[in-house]
């Protein structure tokens, strides 16, 4: 009998790895899908499906789930009427939360949300009850080794947008934001400079941040944060909640 519940164990935990390991990849493909939604299947020329593909890689997806992907994508894309969507709603403890999700039934993935929500001490709501506590800015990526700082502010102020931007080093990338309607024109500008663009984005600014109570309150925002990122219609997630 020991060695039938160590079997069993053994077999519990790899199910859970199986599953996890699914999950990712189902995101991961969502990926591409997205990718190639907006810009096509070459890869030379889309900078976002270039990036999903490195992600896939980078969690040793096999190169013909890759292959796979780009194709079903194409046909899906051809077959299947897919809608990026925002859904907004608060969290636990008042957290502001918008949501991004790329979705073939709208009110399938408005239901799961929606329990996710409930389940979490939060509410789903209606589009606008909280995007007026951000500010919606161009986030614009580039490698840290391509660049000096100084030479990238400068840059950025020929493009005569003032000072209505900000950097910020993440992750060995400069992180630039700018006001959504000068996206085109400081584009133009870093490529015209020879700069590549690593990804571009619009990200989602909190113009107040709240923080939780206690450690308790940290850990069911978590949580919540968690499930809403293993739901495979998500693909991104802003919120004013901070630790700090």
């Amino acid at each position: 009998m020991s060695g039938h519940s160590k079997w069993s164990g053994i077999k519990h935990k790899k199910m859970l790895i199986d599953t996890k390991r699914g999950k990712i990849f189902n995101k991961l493909i969502r990926d591409i899908v997205i990718a190639v939604k907006e810009g096509g299947s070459k890869i030379e020329s889309n900078a976002r499906l270039k990036k999903a593909i490195a992600n896939a890689k980078e969690y040793n997806m096999p190169q013909d789930n890759i292959k796979n992907a780009i194709q079903r994508s194409i046909r899906d894309l051809n077959t299947t009427q897919f809608e990026d969507v925002c859904y907004e709603g608060y969290g636990p403890f008042g957290i502001a939360v918008i949501i991004e999700v790329l979705t073939n039934n709208k009110n399938r993935t408005a239901s799961e949300l929606r329990k996710i929500f409930s389940k979490y001490h939060g509410n789903l709501g209606h589009n606008g009850c909280v995007s007026w506590l951000f500010d919606k800015k161009a986030c614009i990526l580039i490698d840290q080794t391509i660049i000096d700082e100084n030479k990238l502010i400068d840059i950025v102020l020929n493009t005569n947008i003032n000072n209505d931007f900000n950097i910020e080093l993440i992750n060995h990338m400069y992180e630039l934001l700018i006001p959504l309607n000068e996206l085109n024109n400081v584009k133009q500008t870093l490529l015209t400079n020879n700069i590549d663009i690593h990804q571009n984005s619009i990200k989602m600014i909190p113009k107040i941040k709240v923080t939780g109570k206690n450690d308790g309150d940290i850990e069911l925002f978590e949580a919540f944060l968690h499930a809403l990122n293993e739901y495979e219609d998500v693909t991104n997630i802003h919120t004013n909640f901070s630790t700090l």
